[in-house]
């Protein structure tokens, strides 16, 4: 297990990459997304030139033919005209750019996250024909350990900076400048069986080096853990929580993913009553922009129903994460597909260097 603990490090540090790397998405049509661009672009000395202004709709759902015009084909343009289309890996979208496509739903879905199709726009810019409906292959997934290429893997990884507020994002983002290699991860399973899902925190338990993880089997919900630096759940989907934050003391470079169907649905503020159970944005469950209100530094969501099996899968995600693999190819070495609900929310830069 350390070998392959060693490989892994080794790997990331060979595929290691920076800020020439990154093309930021701004929605001029939005005061957030322009923000925190700013901010964003002068905490990681994103060139002009790497700087995409799209002028789409403000609001979280858009239509498909309104995606195509005003987030993609603007972002494409971007790419080819400014001779940028090899030399970015990762596009990074601001809270303010949509986030929802709308569409039918089921497992040939229309609808999908603006993000995850995003991912797709390299294979479509090589002429490749990428069908709508329905998840399609990530060429990443479980590759834990090869570096990054367009060659290797055909598709651009897109994470969101977004939280409740601008100063919830620059925050988010000061955070991931701050990481370190150090402190826990928290699997907290739902009932101890053998299911999916429960094998899966189970087996990163045993995949994460030996004395960086804790893993609660019986149906007790984690609350108030300190020293996290990741964490997998059910979320709102574990019927004993009863709560809406879990309390947690969460380290600089901390990430979390839950299976949970819609947590990525909307990160507008609910009241600060609500709790899940009850019903805002369309769902009862609980929302991935808790876990960053909380302080984490990333976290995985979905905009609507992806299936159990187009979860993030966390026993590829936290030893790649914790082997020093940055949280952009971390959390795509671990997601199955892209084209479909999944959205990464954080800095794609973020890496906790070696153990």
């Amino acid at each position: 297990m350390r070998l392959l603990v060693a490989g892994l490090a080794l790997a990331a540090a060979v595929g290691a990459t920076g800020p020439e790397r990154v093309l930021l998405v701004t929605n001029r049509n939005s005061t957030a997304s322009g923000e925190i661009a700013n901010y964003y672009a002068a905490r990681r000395k994103i060139p002009p030139k790497q700087v995409c202004v799209i002028a789409a709709p403000e609001g979280e759902q858009i239509a498909r033919p309104d995606y195509e015009r005003t987030v993609e084909a603007p972002v494409r343009d971007c790419l080819a005209k400014r001779g940028l289309t090899e030399q970015i890996f990762y596009l990074v979208t601001t809270l303010g750019v949509p986030l929802h496509i709308q569409g039918t739903t089921g497992r040939e879905a229309t609808a999908g996250s603006v993000d995850s199709e995003l991912a797709l726009l390299y294979a479509r810019m090589k002429g490749q024909t990428v069908a709508v409906p329905g998840p399609q292959r990530n060429p990443m997934f479980r590759q834990t350990g090869a570096p990054f290429s367009h060659r290797a893997f055909p598709i651009y990884l897109v994470t969101r900076l977004a939280a409740y507020d601008v100063a919830g994002v620059k925050a988010m983002i000061d955070r991931g400048l701050a990481a370190r290699n150090r402190g826990t991860v928290y699997l907290d399973m739902r009932e101890g069986s053998d299911q999916a899902g429960e094998s899966w925190l189970r087996d990163a338990h045993i995949l994460i080096p030996a004395g960086r993880s804790e893993l609660e089997q019986t149906t007790e919900v984690w609350y108030g853990r300190r020293n996290a630096i990741g964490y997998a759940s059910w979320g709102s989907n574990d019927k004993q929580r009863k709560q809406r934050r879990l309390g947690f003391q969460w380290l600089p470079g901390a990430i979390a993913t839950e299976f949970v169907s819609t947590n990525g649905r909307t990160f507008r503020r609910p009241p600060e009553d609500w709790r899940p159970g009850q019903e805002f944005g369309g769902t009862k469950q609980s929302l991935s922009a808790d876990l960053i209100a909380e302080g984490a530094t990333g976290a995985s969501g979905h905009t609507s129903e992806p299936y159990l099996a187009y979860t993030p899968r966390p026993e590829l995600l936290f030893p790649a994460y914790l082997a020093g693999r940055n949280l952009a190819e971390s959390f795509y070495a671990a997601i199955p597909a892209v084209g479909w609900m999944n959205i990464v929310v954080g800095d794609p830069l973020v890496t906790l260097g070696a153990p």
